[in-house]
């Protein structure tokens, strides 16, 4: 579990570079990088453009780590329930 933590931090700071967020094309182009299985069904942009709606909650078109990591915990969850 441990590693997977440290993968999910170096993954997001890959994207992230000297920034500390990621924008929404960042984490589109991460979320199709990182989540190819879990995304390949999902061709709907507007269900896209809430999910990263709601993970901005400060509406400054960043997303930083704590709610990247959300949104990787509620992929979990769905792929686990499929």
């Amino acid at each position: 579990m441990e590693h997977s933590m440290k993968t999910m931090m170096f993954t997001f700071h890959k994207f992230t570079g000297d920034k500390c967020y990621v924008t929404k094309e960042d984490l589109r182009v991460l979320m199709e990088m990182e989540f190819p299985g879990c995304l390949e069904s999902q061709k709907d942009t507007v269900a896209e453009d809430k999910i990263t709606k709601d993970l901005d909650q400060c509406r400054d078109d960043q997303v930083g780590f704590q709610s990247f990591f959300l949104l990787v915990a509620g992929l979990t969850v769905t792929c686990y329930d499929l």
